[in-house]
Parts: C-alpha cells; sequence; structure tokens
C-alpha cells in the first residue's frame, strides 16, 4: 500500500509539472496571435493596392506575360504545402496535409503530375516519412514568416513556373494553406497560385468602385515585368502570415485542452491518494487493534 501511495503522489507531480508547461504554452500562444494578427492586418493594405494595381495594368493592356499565359496541355502541377515547424497545435498540420493529398489526388486524376514544394517541418517529416521526392523545402519560419521568406518562396516557384515543362519545370502552381476566420475557426484552402488568377484576397470590393487608370512607364510589358513577382510575394507572405495565426490558435486550444484535462486527472490522482491514505491508516489501525486483542487473549490465558 506504501509503494501504491508513493506511486500515486509522483505521478501527481509529474502531471502538476505538465499542466505548468502546458499552461505557460497556452499563454504564450494567445499573447503571440495578437501580434500574429497585427501583422495580416498591416500587410493587407499592401497586398490590396498591389492587386488592384496588376488587375488594372492586365485589365488596360493587352500584354500576354508569361506568368498571366494558361499553358495548354498542362502535364506538371507544383503544389506548395504550407505547415508547422513544430507541434502541440492540435489537428493543424495534420488537416493542411489531407487538403493537400486531396489536391494531390485530383491534380493526377486530371493528368497531372504533381511537384511538391513544402513549408514547415511536419510537412517535411510527413515527406521525408513516406520517401517522396520534395522539389523544394523551407522551415523555421512558420509561426513567424517574414516577407524575405515568402520572397524566397515565390523566387523559386517563379523559376519552376518559367522553365520548361520538358526541363524540370510546372506548368501550374498551387498553395494549400490555412486561413484564420476567428479564433475558433481556422479552415485549409487551396488556390491556384500561377497562371495568375488575381484575386482580392482580403475583401471584396465595392460595386461602385473602379480600378484606376494608369500609365505605364516605359511599357505594359516592363510595369508587368517588376508588378507580378511582387504580387507572387505578397501573396505567399498573406497565405503565411495566415498559416501563422491558425497555428498560434490551434495550439493555444490544443494546451488549453491539455491544461483542463490536467486539472482533472490532479483531482482524480489527490481523491485516489487519499483513498490509499486512508485504505493505509485503517490497515494500521486494525492491525494495532488485532495486536492488542491477541495481547489482551494471551495475557488472559496465562491466568
Amino acid at each position: 500500500m506504501a509503494a501504491s501511495l508513493r506511486q500515486l503522489k509522483q505521478r501527481r507531480t509529474s502531471v502538476t509539472t505538465i499542466k505548468k508547461i502546458t499552461r505557460a504554452m497556452e499563454l504564450i500562444a494567445a499573447s503571440r496571435i495578437v501580434k500574429a494578427q497585427q501583422r495580416a492586418q498591416a500587410a493587407a493594405p499592401y497586398a490590396r493596392e498591389l492587386t488592384r494595381a496588376v488587375s488594372a495594368v492586365a485589365t488596360f493592356s493587352n500584354v500576354d506575360h508569361p506568368l498571366t499565359t494558361e499553358k495548354p496541355d498542362a502535364k506538371r502541377a507544383a503544389v506548395l504545402v504550407i505547415t508547422s515547424d513544430r507541434g502541440l497545435a492540435g489537428a493543424y498540420s495534420s488537416s493542411v496535409l489531407r487538403e493537400g493529398e486531396r489536391l494531390n489526388a485530383l491534380l493526377k486524376d486530371a493528368g497531372r503530375e504533381v511537384v511538391p514544394y513544402l513549408s514547415g517541418r511536419k510537412a517535411i517529416a510527413y515527406y521525408g516519412f513516406r520517401r517522396r521526392t520534395v522539389a523544394q523545402s523551407w522551415s523555421g519560419s512558420s509561426d513567424s514568416p517574414s516577407y524575405d521568406d515568402a520572397k524566397a518562396i515565390a523566387d523559386a516557384l517563379i523559376e519552376a513556373f518559367l522553365t520548361p515543362t520538358e526541363e524540370g519545370g510546372v506548368d501550374e502552381i498551387h498553395v494549400v494553406f490555412t486561413r484564420f476566420v476567428s479564433m475558433l475557426t481556422q479552415r485549409p484552402e487551396v488556390i491556384r497560385l500561377l497562371p495568375l488568377e488575381v484575386v482580392e484576397g482580403t475583401e471584396p470590393p465595392a460595386e461602385d468602385e473602379v480600378l484606376p487608370l494608369y500609365e505605364f512607364e516605359p511599357s505594359p510589358e516592363d510595369v508587368l515585368d517588376a508588378l507580378l513577382p511582387k504580387y507572387v510575394a505578397s501573396r505567399i507572405h498573406f497565405c503565411m502570415l495566415q498559416a501563422a495565426a491558425s497555428e498560434l490558435a490551434n495550439r493555444q486550444r490544443a494546451m488549453k485542452s491539455a491544461t483542463d484535462n490536467a486539472d482533472d486527472l490532479i483531482k482524480r490522482l489527490t481523491r485516489e491518494e487519499n483513498q490509499a491514505r486512508q485504505a493505509g491508516i485503517t490497515q494500521e489501525i486494525s492491525e494495532i487493534v488485532g495486536g492488542a486483542n491477541a495481547l489482551a487473549d494471551a495475557n488472559a490465558g496465562s491466568e
């Protein structure tokens, strides 16, 4: 009984230590979500104005730019999957990977070869465990992505898109990420990045909004050459910021659930510990009473 009581004490101590860790991680994630949301909101005006500029140039010029031209008989499609670098975030990474697998199946059914590009150690580990060939991968910035991180990914994807298929290039580029809707809702999504589909990434334009009129200097081709790579990097950065906020929200929920479970377990272990201590005391009293009775009987017999 003493050993059982000791084991219960050790378990309760271990769970209490784990509870302190999960509670701290919950608070850290909660504080970082605010910063992640602020970063996404701060990037929105730039992305919105850049989108309007690209839309205006594409609308008012008749230029067939390589990044906006649909390739006939597309054979290879790149898929950028954005996951987290660390775990303890519930089903965040697994839901993104599941959405990526669904997209891979659709592309293969359409006769396209899938070329994976990965962001985040969880995706890298997932593909590595399955021994799948990966074109390129990045890690180390999932919860706080910078524009430079997004630009490095955008440059690699644009280079692959501009390379002929026969030389290892791709005909399409898709992005799988998690959109931050609210603290309670984060939704895995897929967008086609290239050939370029100009999408307003934050909010729909007003009904009476008209595209601005620009004068192209020196030419629409040069303007598109300068704007489109920035637009692609901006879209990827937006996806990464959304994914970062989603990751932190999932981690906060997971750590809160772990903390609540630890509380319940501590209460149960405390109750079992008290019962074990009570049983031990009862047994000791019974042994003392039994010994006293035996001694009394022995004394009575000797008389």
